[in-house]
């Protein structure tokens, strides 16, 4: 297996292992196709593979997974990232004063089903915590309360912290920070 940034030649495959695997972050209930986890076109993919950091977990030739970071400039055409950019600054970290200008948006992060549990996760984190860590000191992200196993991967496997529990629209979230360096610990 090869861990590596993607290439605009990976956006299609992105696009397709996305759709394959968003239901995944819907709680057992919800998975009607009534609800739809977060997406991005492939024009949105194609600015996130070129602006920002996508890592591809490769095997055989085939994408098997992927992990996104990005600045806050291209999230927060969306509420909840306006929302999260607002909470910032009112975020009780031991560690720094969060801010738009020192982190940036972690997530979503993909791996095909038949491929879990197998370290892939692991790799993914730690490549683009290390990618990110030229530029910022800090990635957040949230997770939705009843997505336990996204929790419980990212909390144990990536050592992100809690820092903020929120809601939007009718969802709860955690809101979970991972310095991008050992120096920031």
């Amino acid at each position: 297996m090869k861990i590596r940034l993607a290439t605009v030649q990976d956006v299609a495959a992105l696009a397709a292992l996305e759709q394959s695997q968003q239901q995944d972050e819907l709680a057992i209930e919800q998975r009607n196709n009534s609800l739809a986890g977060q997406s991005f076109s492939q024009g949105d993919l194609t600015c996130l593979v070129t602006q920002h950091w996508v890592v591809v977990a490769e095997l055989d030739g085939d994408i098997i997974g992927y992990v996104i970071a990005g600045r806050w400039s291209f999230f927060k055409q969306w509420p909840i990232y306006r929302n999260l950019l607002n909470r910032l600054p009112r975020i009780d970290y031991e560690k720094a004063k969060l801010a738009e200008s020192n982190c940036c948006q972690y997530g979503p992060i993909w791996i095909a089903s038949e491929y879990r549990g197998q370290g892939i996760f692991e790799a993914l984190v730690q490549f683009v915590k290390k990618s990110v860590a030229r530029e910022l000191p800090y990635m957040v992200t949230f997770i939705a309360e009843d997505n336990a196993g996204s929790f419980a991967a990212h909390t144990r496997k990536g050592g992100m912290q809690v820092v903020d529990f929120i809601s939007f629209d009718d969802r709860d979230y955690y809101l979970l920070v991972l310095p991008t360096s050992d120096s920031f610990f």
